[in-house]
């Protein structure tokens, strides 16, 4: 896969001066629970594990590109938001001064644009220590006073779910089409998507779905960018002080809730020649996009499996170390679509899902997270996730994929989908 070119930066004009200060703080309360009351949706943003992570609200200033060069775009008006920001970081680490949280559609030719949202205030929290960041257009900032924990959401109500632009018909469809393809010779492995439309009675509060995803799903990273809100496993690359990693899932098997009945499925799984050979694939595609930024890499030779609340994946994590001065957004981009949510070979997959899916993923399955001033950050892939309508926090579509292999059966991946929906479905459910 090749990679991006350095983008060229816009003039200084097009950038403001933010004045950003970064402060230590003695809290401990839970980083959710700062999260503000009566926010829209798009003014919340998360990347938060195990109670780790980065939470933020406001807008200090916002980004948005469509279209093949979003991520140079956003990337080169990223470099001189930082060449014009005047910081003063009194922590010093990944994460603190000036950082940015953005998400990125999946398809080059979606409708929806990707964003970068730098919040004007921003709590973090790494190894046990707590920061506060505070963003503004005001030279004659203030720092504010240590934020608080909010008055708990409330659950949404009188929910109701109904099909998107793909029903479970349609999908089995186009993934006995896609076999047919498959066998034909045309690609080796296309992910398919499908979405689901949840409507409550009164705008959903994406406080309460964050806390839900949180609470279940401790082994995902936990965001919320513009509006898209979710639980990803899938970590597509993070880039911290010179090392990079990226978790590779591919191969999934629905758990029962009986754990001797799941140890043996887990061993099934990790026995499965159309798993293992859905897995490599992503493992490889990962590997050759990391490859020209890296000095070295360590990719384990069998994956492990991964045991979620609703299901179990295999999964690798590669490791590199840095060759170059390549932001973690540059590897981002260099890295997507990886063949766990395009396909191999990519640029055949990619076209496939544009012919057989049949709706605008939107920023389903791009990239999602965050970047600090000097390029470290970390991204996922946007999976287990809902995008709020526009203009109506009220409704939100779900979505979730599934690779497809020449072994595949169509009906097994309508309820593998399924499955892959209920994180999203019971974080809505209120119970």
């Amino acid at each position: 896969m090749s990679t991006l070119p350095v983008p060229e930066a816009p003039s200084p004009a097009a950038a403001p001066t933010l004045v950003v200060r970064t402060v230590p703080l003695e809290l401990t309360d839970p980083l959710l629970t700062l999260l503000p009351a009566g926010a829209e949706p798009d003014d919340l943003v998360s990347w938060v594990r195990r109670g780790e992570g980065l939470v933020g609200w406001g807008r200090a200033l916002t980004f948005e590109s469509r279209g093949p060069e979003r991520f140079r775009d956003a990337e080169a008006w990223w470099r001189e938001v930082v060449t014009h920001a005047v910081v003063r970081d009194e922590v010093g680490r990944p994460g603190t001064g000036l950082v940015s949280f953005g998400s990125f559609p999946f398809a080059d030719d979606s409708a929806e644009s990707a964003r970068l949202v730098v919040p004007s205030t921003i709590v973090g929290r790494r190894d046990g220590r707590t920061w506060l960041t505070t963003v503004s257009l005001d030279p004659q900032l203030t720092i504010l006073e240590s934020p608080t924990p909010a008055s708990d959401p409330e659950p949404p109500q009188g929910v109701t779910f109904a099909d998107g632009s793909v029903s479970p018909a349609d999908y089995a469809h186009s993934v006995a089409e896609a076999v047919a393809r498959i066998n034909a010779g045309e690609v080796d492995k296309v992910v398919l998507a499908r979405d689901l439309v949840a409507s409550a009675q009164s705008p959903i509060d994406a406080r309460w779905l964050l806390r839900r995803l949180a609470e279940r799903y401790e082994n995902t990273w936990v965001f919320s960018v513009a509006g898209l809100v979710g639980a990803t496993p899938e970590l597509l690359v993070r880039r911290d002080q010179g090392l990079i990693t990226s978790r590779v899932l591919a191969g999934t098997i629905r758990r029962t809730g009986d754990d001797a009945k799941d140890l043996g499925l887990a061993a099934s799984l990790a026995r499965s020649s159309k798993d293992l050979e859905e897995h490599e694939y992503a493992v490889r595609s990962v590997a050759d996009a990391l490859e020209p930024h890296s000095s070295s890499m360590n990719v384990p030779e069998a994956p492990f499996v991964l045991h979620l609340p609703n299901v179990m994946h295999l999964a690798t994590d590669v490791a590199a170390v840095s060759a170059d001065d390549a932001s973690s957004l540059t590897l981002a981009a260099s890295l997507h679509p990886s063949a766990a949510v395009g396909g191999t070979p990519t640029a055949r997959a990619v076209a496939l899902i544009s012919e057989l899916e049949h709706m605008d993923r939107g920023r389903y399955a791009g990239p999602v997270g965050w970047m600090d001033a000097t390029g470290d950050g970390a991204w996922g892939i946007a999976l287990r996730s809902g995008a709020f309508a526009p203009d109506d926090a009220s409704q939100i579509r779900l979505y979730a994929g599934c690779g497809i292999v020449a072994g595949s059966d169509p009906e097994a991946e309508v309820a593998e989908s399924t499955a892959k929906l209920i994180p999203m479905r019971d974080a809505l459910s209120g119970d």
